[in-house]
């Protein structure tokens, strides 16, 4: 909780004030900046090379507001190299905290004003958001720091040590932290801290560190800095890279790959871009929890935060190709109702989810429901093909529609990608870097032949709005999902057909989608006179996607150069966007914007060694038999 003591920010669960009561831009400026020789190591780096600065406590977001303000002064958009801003923040302010603490400093609104527009996106647990361009991105994770640090991915260079006083919070000065500190570093990374304590100061010492002491800003007489031995090598980022697939996942990994300066080709084998699965008229962002934060869970609740700021960004709301209307998960039978109970008990922040009876549901709603449950406020619908135009809008990213693939051939420079046109002209392209993105036609590729995926195919309905449908204001969801009126129509849906490719529509699809709408609202039903409907009539959109075993999809590097990003399944509009940007930092050398837990459940090289590791081989007769 934010206090305020004589016109500055306080903490009153520290007992501790958040910087400096003389100046905090100043302090800041002194301990963390120029005790880590900030200016003079982002002049000195190469071109295409990055920096990843560590920070222990975000409190206010002030240091990483001053470090963003001179990495702009010394590298001027555009330019390849890159900052990433690593913290760890448990009790993270509330959006109003965070503005009246960020109002003391004018010279830095406009870079206070950016963050604070992504604020109120946090998720508990991993967030990445980009400034600047894609330039800068800002990892704040909420958590417990001795969580936080093991689970880095990717090389700090500079530390900020900025928690509470040792003597008031403990807990970010442990050996546990140190050392989790300088795993998490790459050769000869440097720490500042304001404090001089000299337990902090043998713990960093033990840790590996080579620590001196210098003078402190204000009435601190000394401060302490460091060094571990050490230099680290350049990072590289691809000049070229092919994107396989014009639905979302592949825009969004074209997308986040232009972003750090490589020369992106889109190919798509349709005319336009997200015409399959991504070609629906509206998408949910729909996010479905369970109560244990395990690494799906953890995957699809950072994909949410992470999709709703980059659709902030690239397709902001407007009522016509995005609305945020909220997003109500009914508990509408004893399965869900048991899932809503242990969801409604961890603590969730209220702008991300919260419990409603049935009384505050129908008022969210605009129509009277017979149960209440899970209240997303910033759940909404978009367009998904106006979402891909947007995410591949960038001028380094050049489109070749109508483009077929049939060959996928390591070169030496990288990859080479061969097909045909829509006129059966051949037509070869290569990079340094693949990425695949399509459905589960990947099978057809000789490198991904052996990968799990699973078509299903899925039928919408679109209903014509009545008198009363129209007072619908939120998306609500039960075995299925309704959407508000768009234009005249609701559409709902979707079914699932397992090993179903075929995309005509069907009457039994129309009758199971609205079989569901008494679920969601028997009077609703009955004013949209589903009784008496031709369903031979109702238009809809089916489509294929790819699913996986286990629900979580295959994002990561394949081999060198090739990546994936497949699997999504009804989720894509969610966990496309995170899954493009942990694809273009791991393939640019950066700090991944996932925990290292959730990296490895993604990566498809990682889950062909958990499966082969579970079958175990007979050393008489060869034969691989399931494992315990």
């Amino acid at each position: 909780m934010l206090d305020w003591q004589n016109g500055q920010p306080f903490s009153s669960r520290f007992g501790d004030i958040y910087f400096s009561r003389d100046s905090g831009v100043a302090e800041k400026r002194h301990v963390f900046l120029e005790g880590n020789r900030l200016a003079e190591r982002f002049a000195s780096l190469p071109s295409g090379d990055g920096f990843a600065v560590g920070e222990t406590g975000f409190g206010t977001g002030l240091s990483f507001l001053c470090t963003w303000q001179l990495f702009d002064e010394i590298i001027p958009f555009p330019s390849r190299c890159s900052l990433d801003f690593f913290s760890v923040e448990k009790y993270p302010l509330t959006e109003r905290e965070l503005n009246d603490a960020l109002a003391q400093w004018p010279a830095l609104q406009g870079y206070a004003n950016e963050l604070i527009k992504r604020w109120r996106r946090r998720v508990p647990g991993w967030n990445r958001w980009s400034f600047g361009e894609g330039q800068v991105r800002l990892t704040l994770v909420v958590d417990d720091v001795a969580k936080a640090l093991p689970e880095i991915c990717g090389g700090i260079d500079a530390w900020f040590l900025d928690g509470f006083s040792p003597a008031r919070n403990p807990e970010m000065w442990t050996q546990q932290v140190f050392q989790g500190i300088v795993q998490a570093s790459r050769p000869g990374a440097t720490f500042a801290t304001y404090t001089c304590a000299g337990h902090v100061r043998r713990g960093l010492e033990q840790a590996g560190f080579q620590v001196s002491k210098s003078p402190g800003f204000g009435l601190k007489r000394e401060m302490l800095q460091g060094r571990l031995p050490g230099s680290p090598p350049a990072r590289s980022i691809p000049a070229t890279a092919i994107v396989i697939g014009g639905g979302v996942a592949g825009c969004a990994a074209a997308s986040a790959l232009a972003m750090r300066g490589v020369s992106v080709k889109l190919i798509e084998r349709s005319p336009a871009l997200a015409t399959g699965a991504s070609g629906n008229p509206s998408g949910i962002l729909h996010t479905r929890l369970a109560a244990g934060m395990n690494s799906l869970q953890r995957f699809v609740l950072a994909s949410y935060g992470h999709a709703l700021a980059l659709l902030d960004e690239k397709l902001p709301i407007d009522g016509i190709v995005r609305a945020e209307c909220g997003e109500l998960q009914l508990a509408f039978s004893a399965e869900e109702a048991k899932r809503v109970d242990k969801l409604a008990a961890l603590d969730w922040p209220p702008h991300v989810l919260r419990r409603v009876d049935a009384a505050e549901a129908s008022m969210l709603a605009g129509i009277e429901l017979a149960c209440g449950g899970l209240w997303f406020p910033a759940g909404g619908w978009v367009v998904p093909p106006r979402m891909c135009a947007a995410l591949a809008s960038n001028p380094a990213i050049a489109h070749f529609t109508a483009h077929r693939v049939e060959s996928l051939t390591a070169v030496d420079a990288g990859w080479r990608v061969e097909g045909k046109n829509q006129r059966e002209q051949a037509w070869c392209h290569e990079a340094q870097l693949v990425v695949v993105c399509t459905g589960y036609e990947v099978k057809s590729f000789a490198p991904l032949s052996s990968l799990p995926l699973t078509p299903v195919r899925g039928q919408i309905t679109v209903l014509p709005a009545t008198s009363h449908s129209r007072n619908l204001r939120t998306i609500v969801c039960t075995g299925g999902y309704l959407l508000p009126s768009i234009a005249g129509v609701h559409m709902m849906g979707a079914t699932h057909s397992f090993n179903d490719e075929a995309v005509d529509l069907r009457i039994a699809d129309h009758a199971k989608n609205l079989s569901r709408l008494t679920e969601i609202s028997a009077g609703l039903a009955r004013s949209m006179n589903t009784d008496s409907l031709d369903i031979r009539q109702l238009d809809g959109r089916a489509s294929v996607r790819a699913s996986l075993p286990g629900a979580m999809p295959l994002v990561g590097k394949l081999s060198p150069g090739l990546y994936t990003s497949l699997g999504h399944g009804t989720r894509g509009l969610i966990s496309a966007g995170l899954s493009a940007e942990l694809i273009a930092s791991a393939s640019c050398e950066q700090l991944l914007p996932l925990p290292l837990a959730v990296v490895n459940a993604l990566s498809p090289v990682a889950k062909r060694a958990r499966e082969a590791s579970s079958y175990r081989v007979s050393p008489a007769i060869g034969i691989g038999s399931p494992g315990i």
